[in-house]
This record gives structure tokens, sequence and C-alpha cells, in this order.
């Protein structure tokens, strides 16, 4: 990466942005494209030119070329650098059911930095299998097997009811970043950091849009 001085924030919106930026950017690797513009992007994406103007000044080492914009490899390398994907990260996944198996089936993550190595479970019938590549192991190993593996994320695709005691226990296993699946809002302490995913919130706004459309 350039020795550039890059901002240490962005806004939420644009981190979100990041990596719809990049996987576009690098469906245009293996073709005869090596500059695009950010009006290109705006209108491949369906977004708007300045917001995605103001989203690449940010992250960018090099400024755009008028005419040509930004060298896309070099786009590319600093999307990834600034999002960390060029960090492997370990993780771990506790409750192996329908959506913790779905998350560990899931081959993208690595792409964005993040390798999840192992799964825990409460439920004997889950505890001993192989999920695409990664065991299961009972949640009482859990601190046991941080303490020989660092591991920096910890998910939570655990029941609601059960969500905060896994939560305090990956806290205990030194895991720096909580990434929470289950419908419920976690207490943590200062230091640590957590990203709530809430499906129902997300399905009512579809609801809505639909009720609105039709």
């Amino acid at each position: 990466m350039s020795d550039k001085n890059l901002p240490n924030q962005v806004s939420a919106n644009t981190l979100r942005r990041l990596p719809y930026y990049l996987s576009y950017l690098k469906t245009l690797k293996n073709t005869d494209v090596s500059y695009i513009s950010a009006p290109v992007i705006a209108s491949e994406l369906d977004l708007n030119e300045v917001q995605v103007r103001k989203d690449l000044a940010a992250i960018s080492s090099v400024a755009g070329k008028p005419k040509k914009g930004f060298e896309i490899d070099v786009l590319i390398n600093d999307i990834q650098a600034y999002i960390g994907c060029d960090v492997n990260n370990c993780g771990i996944l506790v409750g192996a059911g329908h959506l913790g198996r779905a998350l560990l089936a899931y081959s993208g993550f690595e792409a964005y930095g993040l390798n999840i190595i192992a799964a825990f479970d409460s439920n004997p019938a889950a505890v001993g299998k192989d999920i695409a590549g990664k065991s299961v192991y009972h949640t009482d190993a859990l601190l046991d097997f941080c303490k020989k593996t660092p591991v920096t994320i910890g998910i939570i695709t655990v029941p609601a009811e059960d969500a905060q005691e896994i939560c305090d226990l990956l806290i205990k296993a030194n895991v720096k970043a909580i990434w929470n699946f289950a419908p419920v809002k976690l207490c943590t302490p200062d230091g640590v950091i957590i990203q709530n995913e809430n499906i129902a919130a997300s399905l009512t706004i579809i609801n809505k849009k639909l009720a609105e459309q039709f």
C-alpha cells in the first residue's frame, strides 16, 4: 500500500459500501479495463456519483486521473487494506444450527479477512461433526481452544436466551470482536467490538417496502 496517510475513520455508511466497490472491481480484474471512474462505478452499482467520489477519495492512496479515473489494481489494494482484507483474522462460531452451518459453509469470508477455524455447540448431536472442513467442539472446550489458538472474532448464532452467556464466554476467552446473529442486544465491556445482525429487522424493511409499492 502507498505511504499516504489514510484517515483513521470513515462513516459507517461508507464502510458498508466499500465491499460492494471491491466486489465490482474484482469482476474487472481479468478484462482489458485497467482504469475505472467514479461515475462508472456509481452507474454500475446504482449509487450517487458524488458519494462514490467522496468514498474513494477517503480511502485511495492515489488520486484519480482526469478522464481515466482510478487504476483498478491500486484501488482494489487500497480498499482491501482499508477494510482489513489483507489481515487474516481467525474466528470461531458458537451455535452449529441451521444458520451456523450456513455461515460455516460460506466460502466468501476469507476474501474479506475472516477465517472461521472451528465451531462450538452444546448439543451432543452436533459435537464431533465436520461442517465444510470445520470441526464442531463442545462449548465447554472453547476457553481451552482459545488459549492454544489465538482467536480475534467470535460469531454468535445461538438462541437469544443463550446469547449473553456465550458472549461472556467469548470475552473471557479474550476475543476482540463479536459478530452477533442472535436477536438480542448484548452487553460487552469497553474495548470489545460488537456488530449485530438483525435478520428480522431486515425482513421488516423488505415487507414495508413491498407494502408501499404494491
